[in-house]
């Protein structure tokens, strides 16, 4: 007897989708999935679906050959630990830990303040700043099987505020 695993994008799909709200936050669209889950009806027929996508960078600082320096010592410090974790695993245990580890320190931060100043150097000051992107939905739209899409839109009038928003 063999079971049929469900493959993962057939997850997301729901078979002729239609819409039965659109809300201008996540919060609001996770809301009316609530409210309708509260009420009894069957959400695995629902999805909640981000739409209008826009990317989003946030400036965070100046890069300088300080903040360049300081971001290699942080990595070659990280890189140093780890260095040093797995030396402290797989050497045998013959005499001091600590120049083992001061010397893996000071290796993992030349060379991240090597890589750093090189990346930097070859930028040639074409983004002298350091950022964070993320991409966002404007609008999420609930969308539900076509066979109960009626049955959650009547449910959803009757959501609190429900009736306000639909003037809006």
């Amino acid at each position: 007897m063999s079971f049929a695993r469900p493959q993962p994008s057939s997850l997301f799909e729901l078979q002729f989708p239609q819409s039965v709200g659109i809300y201008n936050t996540y919060d609001e669209a996770q809301r009316a999935v609530d409210y309708l889950s509260d009420e009894k009806f069957e959400v695995q027929n629902l999805a909640i679906v981000g739409t209008d996508l826009k990317s989003v960078e946030r400036v965070l600082g100046r890069r300088t050959w300080s903040t360049v320096v300081a971001q290699g010592v942080q990595s070659g410090l990280s890189t140093g630990l780890l260095v040093a974790l797995v030396l402290l695993i797989f050497l045998p245990q013959s005499g001091s830990f600590l120049p083992l580890f001061l010397v893996a320190l000071g290796i993992g931060i030349v060379l991240g303040v090597g890589f750093a100043a090189l990346g930097y150097a070859l930028s040639r000051g074409r983004r002298d700043f350091t950022s964070v992107t993320q991409t966002v939905a404007t609008k999420y739209e609930v969308l539900c099987e076509h066979k109960v899409a009626a049955q959650a839109r009547e449910m959803l009038l009757k959501l609190p505020g429900a009736r306000a928003a639909a003037f809006e």
